[in-house]
């Protein structure tokens, strides 16, 4: 399998809660920057940030993303259970730090990505600015990039098994 591609079989290992479910899932920070609201395992809203913002593949909070999603479904963030967002700065620490020996980048590079992992660990505040006077009361996940492709194809196939593949070579160092 070439590297930085994923691959895992799903199963849903049951029926959903009987509880209702809403999950805002996030591309942030990353070209492309984009929202979806998953309701009860149904995809319900989804957008990309470049289409309010109108500059192609724009890199940041999806802030007007979230909030188009959250209206066009008629909710508001203190609805939203579960924020999954697509890169978790915690893994592959090793491969990060073998790139940094081997090739040595510039220290400007260096800085640049440390310095958007740390947004992306402060995305909760982030999210408390762009969103004033909102209660954020949802669980926040880093999930890793590759993983985050396959779990949002799964998740709302309706198919209680799957198998899924990511190849896209990019995403939390792979």
């Amino acid at each position: 399998m070439p590297r930085g591609a994923w691959f895992f079989q799903a199963t849903r290992g049951g029926s959903l809660p009987a509880k209702r479910m809403i999950i805002l899932g996030l591309n942030a920070w990353h070209g492309d920057s984009a929202a979806a609201l998953v309701k009860d395992g149904k995809l319900v809203a989804a957008a990309e940030e470049e289409r309010f913002r109108r500059v192609k593949h724009w890199s940041g909070m999806p802030a007007q993303a979230i909030e188009w999603c959250l209206k066009d479904a008629g909710l508001t963030l203190g609805d939203v259970d579960h924020i999954a967002i697509n890169r978790n700065p915690k893994v592959n620490n090793l491969r990060r730090a073998l790139y940094v020996l081997r090739k040595r980048p510039s220290l400007g590079l260096i800085l640049k990505r440390l310095q958007n992992i740390r947004r992306a660990g402060g995305f909760e505040e982030a999210l408390r600015r762009a969103f004033p006077g909102q209660a954020l009361k949802a669980r926040t996940h880093h999930v890793e990039h590759h993983l985050a492709h396959l779990a949002s194809a799964f998740h709302v196939s309706g198919f209680e098994e799957a198998v899924c593949l990511s190849v896209d070579g990019f995403g939390d160092f792979a």
